[in-house]
């Protein structure tokens, strides 16, 4: 069914002779340009980083407890010895495999970022294709000019997926997410893999259903039920609504799910039989994201959705008002089922966070590039100078927060900077300068090239945004990467615990257990990662890590349970002493008085 847009849309996207149609096609996204981006975009940030405290030093320490230990590691996911049975294994698994082929070149933590490269070619890929596919379609076409000049339907298609994945590029929230060593990237991955299995059903069924049973077994074992759930709602929607694809149900029903079936089985059966305590924190873990919409969970959503589907959001529901009267064509309805099954996730998640939303970018991102057709040329002209004046504000604060740092002008700006890292001392990196310089000079070229050529693609209201991102996100990673790294890794103290053990078995001659008290898993997982430091959780173990407040831990050695210790090393992270006193955490490396000692 032809789709009838407003008449902006002939004039700048569809001109109406013949003679112009040459200068359409000049105006497709060259293809080196948009690997370029695609590849600055993801490996910016996974490069030169240490490893922050939360998720992403968790999730290395898995894949390092992986590499380095037994196949019970594989089969039940931990942390420097302690069980972390949320989500699933599959970002375990392919980390440990990167480490054992790449460890030996890159190094263990650089090797352990390698399947981010993987999970983001994969969404990538699976968007760009099945964006191709359902843009090419006839229900999906213009209507045709009455002297002819409209795209090809396979150049409209291929303008469509550029769109859509700059749109993935600039959606806000993936940014982060996309550079972590967690089980969200995975999921974003495999959703993305459904959507275009979904899509490529419509014309070869059989090949997309062993597609589709990929995608939801990998969802399921990247992050369990929260992450298969929205793909499998989205099958049922479209089983029931969709006329297109009712042909191919039955290949979803013997290939697509047996398949997926299988694949989750292949782990979930020998994990329950032979760790069974950890199956139960995982079901446990499960359990406790469905149910009850929080009153919390939902001013989180509202507070935090908008920002975090920001650009996607607001084009997708603009999609679905403009193409309402093509709400059951294939184009529409596919992304629609799978944004739709993604809010019924978040309404059956007790208190949604970050996951929760990935399940949403994916379409949001195929319905914002069939909004762009739709914009009048001023919106999209709105859009674009929203975009620049954005980004170039946020590249403005980033150059002058680094010139803060490194001169200490203005004033202001450098007192709340060191306030923030207290004790940081800055120093010049000629390559983080020089590449922050071609990526201001990029972003500028950027600009001066989309206004001046005034290009005719449907990508045109994408570039500047995606482009933004890029730009900011490359100099956040060069002029502020050393003072971030400064405020959220543990790499000094745990070289500082590691140097104070190798003195004390210098001294003793003999290498002695350690035992942890009120130690964190993400403190834990970094002293694995950085040191290889392994402390028990319990045991009779002649020295003990003490981590807590400073005037707990103190009261403890001077007239609490360790008096009497002797203490081999005390300290923290310099950033901690910008909080206050009650909240800052400290360690204490010490050796217990043998029992019955006086206190000393």
């Amino acid at each position: 069914m032809p789709t009838r847009f407003p008449s902006s849309f002939y004039s700048s996207i569809m001109p109406p002779t013949p003679a112009r149609l040459t200068a359409v096609a000049a105006t497709k996204l060259p293809r080196w340009s948009l690997l370029a981006l695609c590849l600055l975009y993801i490996v910016t940030g996974l490069v030169m980083r240490e490893p922050w405290k939360s998720e992403d030093v968790i999730g290395l320490a898995q894949m390092w407890s992986a590499y380095d230990g037994g196949w019970q590691q594989w089969l039940a996911p931990e942390a420097a010895g302690v069980a972390v049975s949320q989500e699933g294994p599959l970002a375990t698994w392919v980390g440990a495999l990167c480490m054992w082929l790449f460890s030996p070149v890159l190094g263990h933590i650089l090797a352990g970022r390698i399947p981010n490269l993987i999970w983001f070619g994969i969404a990538s890929t699976s968007l760009w294709y099945g964006a191709y596919l359902l843009g090419r379609r006839a229900e999906a076409q213009p209507l045709a000019l009455p002297f002819g000049g409209q795209p090809e339907p396979r150049d409209y298609g291929r303008m469509l997926a550029d769109a859509a994945l700059l749109l993935l590029l600039a959606t806000l929230g993936v940014l982060w997410r996309s550079h972590e060593t967690s089980a969200e990237p995975a999921s974003l991955a495999f959703h993305a893999l459904a959507f275009y299995s979904l899509a490529r059903m419509l014309d070869h069924p059989r090949a997309a259903a062993l597609t589709l049973g990929v995608a939801l077994g990998g969802a399921f074992l990247a992050r369990g039920l929260p992450a298969v759930a929205p793909p499998l709602l989205a099958i049922a929607l479209l089983a029931w609504r969709c006329r297109a694809l009712r042909p191919a149900l039955r290949w979803i029903a013997l290939l697509s799910l047996p398949l997926g079936l299988a694949l989750s089985l292949a782990w979930w059966v020998p994990a329950a039989l032979l760790k069974p305590y950890w199956m139960n924190g995982w079901w446990e873990w499960n359990a406790s994201v469905f149910g009850i919409l929080t009153p919390k969970g939902l001013s989180s959503a509202m507070r935090n959705m908008p920002w975090f589907l920001w650009p996607t959001g607001p084009l997708a529901l603009l999609a679905l008002w403009r193409w309402r009267a093509y709400l059951d064509s294939p184009h529409v309805q596919i992304p629609g089922a799978l944004a739709l099954a993604g809010l019924v996730m978040l309404c059956v998640a007790r208190e949604p966070v970050d996951a929760e939303y990935m399940a949403l970018v994916i379409p949001c991102a195929m319905l914002g590039a069939l909004a762009l057709p739709t914009l009048r040329r001023g919106l999209i002209n709105a859009l674009d100078w929203f975009a620049v004046m954005v980004f170039s504000a946020a590249a403005c604060v980033v150059w002058m927060g680094w010139i803060a740092i490194m001169t200490g002008v203005p004033p202001k700006i450098a007192r709340n900077i060191a306030r923030q890292t207290p004790g940081f001392d800055a120093d010049f990196s000629l390559f983080a300068f020089t590449a922050a310089l071609a990526a201001t000079a990029a972003w500028i070229a950027l600009i001066i090239w989309r206004f001046r050529t005034r290009p005719t693609g449907l990508w045109r209201g994408t570039v500047l945004s995606a482009g933004g991102v890029v730009a900011c996100w490359l100099l956040i990673m060069t002029l502020w990467l050393p003072s971030i790294n400064y405020n959220k890794s543990y790499r000094k103290v745990s070289s500082s615990v590691a140097f104070a053990l190798a003195e004390e078995q210098a001294r003793t001659g003999k290498r002695e257990c350690v035992r942890s008290s009120g130690l964190g898993l993400s403190q834990r997982a970094s002293f694995a990662v950085f040191d290889d430091l392994r402390f028990e959780l319990s045991g009779d173990c002649p020295l003990v890590l003490l981590q807590g407040n400073a005037s707990v831990l103190w009261n403890a050695v001077q007239r609490g349970e360790y008096a009497g210790s002797r203490v081999l090393w005390e300290g923290t992270r310099a950033a901690e002493f910008r909080r206050a006193p009650e909240f800052r955490e400290y360690f204490i490396l010490l050796r217990p008085a043998p029992p019955g000692r006086p206190a000393s």
